[in-house]
């Protein structure tokens, strides 16, 4: 018998009753099979877990939960793992920071995650890596779900509701209430048995090599590098025109990534988005003014309004060859929207491509993100192989970076729509025909 099935079983006296010619009412998952397990925070703890999961067998599941919103950064504050024959496990990466131990002895063993890119990087932090991995969340995708998230998933595949509503707490207090840590243990209580449902789900569509490409993919991917200029990602940016505002928003952004650092705090919490955007739209000219606006009222302190001001200041003293472009340069197309009148003839390969692309994966019954990034789309267009055959085409779709199955699918239909006629040489073969 399943997890699935023996939390079934143990919960179905409480399952609402069945509607009428409806069929099987989803059975609500209310306690995790053996109970919800202490939360283990110090090295002895730590080694049990170690020894239990390294003499479990198949797949583990693992989750981590972060403090988004509260906290500086996204690291992990939670980690739950469960494997056959260990159980569920909870563990506190404030008292145990370094989980090599656990990685190590998991090495070899394939990791469940739902959404495996979000809590990667937080897991690589404290030391676990996975080398095989299967993500649900992307399973779902490929596999034809409208709806991915994971309550969801294992409703619509399983058959279970999970518990809803601690998903955006603060995971960093301590110590964590108790309806948290049930929460905690119920996401990963069928991760496995959803990764089982999914996997024979792909294989009848004869997608699962496709998804094995993918999971190797997301494994074999080295941390992502610092974001470029984190600070045009500013909520209400675009309000901001001029070079000196911006260096404004540059310059308030930094001050406030230091203190929320400092702080460990979210930046949010020191000073909103909507308040920068403010400030570097009325450029005011003291630290009175400067109270006057959105965000700056009178809660905040003569020392946090000078700080704020002194901010203002720098950017106001900046000669003009220090101040920051109106936009950031990429090595990338421009705007597809700009294409109409820089370059007509890749605008129509675009739209071309794009049709192409979205209908195919509708054929195949998955996102069209998913079949082919849109950006690779994009940079395929604009910049086309000189001599626009399959195998040219074929090679630029793997420099990009696209997974072989995502090349059979899609190469042949962009070698033809990269043939796409500009609007302006079709209405002169119009003409000539007339």
């Amino acid at each position: 018998m399943t997890d699935a099935q023996e939390t079934a079983s143990a919960n179905a006296a409480q399952a609402p009753p069945e509607e009428p010619d409806t069929g099987p009412a989803p059975v609500p998952l209310l306690e995790p099979r053996e109970g919800v397990p202490p939360v283990v925070a110090d090295e002895a703890g730590l080694a049990e877990v170690v020894a239990a999961f390294a003499a479990g067998s198949g797949p583990v599941a693992v989750d981590a939960e972060r403090a988004s919103g509260y906290r500086y950064g996204q690291r992990a504050y939670l980690v739950q793992l469960r494997r056959e024959g260990a159980g569920s496990a909870l563990i506190d990466p404030v008292g145990c920071p370094d989980l090599s131990a656990l990685g190590n002895v998991l090495a070899d063993t394939e990791w469940v995650l739902h959404a495996a890119s979000q809590d990667l990087p937080c897991l690589r932090e404290i030391g676990m890596v996975p080398r095989r991995l299967f993500d649900t969340e992307l399973a779902g995708r490929l596999a034809g779900h409208a709806r991915v998230g994971l309550g969801a998933m294992v409703e619509n595949v399983l058959g279970y509701t999970l518990e809803k509503g601690h998903s955006a707490v603060d995971w960093s207090t301590r110590p964590l209430p108790d309806p948290w840590l049930h929460y905690a243990a119920l996401d990963v209580e069928l991760l496995v048995d959803l990764r089982d449902a999914l996997e024979a789900d792909l294989d009848r569509q004869g997608k699962l090599p496709w998804a094995r490409e993918e999971f190797e993919a997301i494994a074999a991917a080295p941390p992502a590098p610092p974001r470029k200029d984190p600070w045009r990602r500013t909520s209400g940016m675009h309000k901001v025109r001029r070079r000196r505002q911006i260096a404004v928003v540059r310059e308030l952004w930094t001050a406030r990534d230091k203190i929320a650092q400092k702080r460990d705090v979210s930046p949010g919490k020191v000073l909103t988005d909507a308040a920068i955007v403010e400030a570097a739209l009325a450029m005011p000219s003291d630290a009175r003014a400067l109270s006057a606006l959105p965000g700056f009222g009178h809660r905040m302190g003569r020392k946090q309004l000078d700080h704020w001001q002194a901010a203002v200041e720098r950017a106001k003293a900046l000669p003009e060859t220090a101040l920051p472009q109106q936009s950031q340069a990429t090595n990338g197309p421009p705007p597809p929207r700009s294409w109409a009148d820089k370059d007509p003839a890749a605008a129509a390969r675009l739209a071309a491509a794009r049709a192409a692309v979205t209908a195919r994966a509708e054929e195949l019954r998955l996102p069209q993100e998913n079949l082919l990034t849109p950006d690779s789309v994009r940079r395929l267009c604009w910049q086309p192989p000189r001599v626009r055959t399959e195998a040219e085409v074929v090679s630029a779709l793997r420099a990009l970076g696209a997974r072989e199955w995502q090349i059979e699918q899609t190469a042949a239909l962009l070698t033809e729509a990269l043939a796409a006629p500009a609007p302006s040489e079709e209405a002169a073969r119009g003409e000539g025909r007339g």
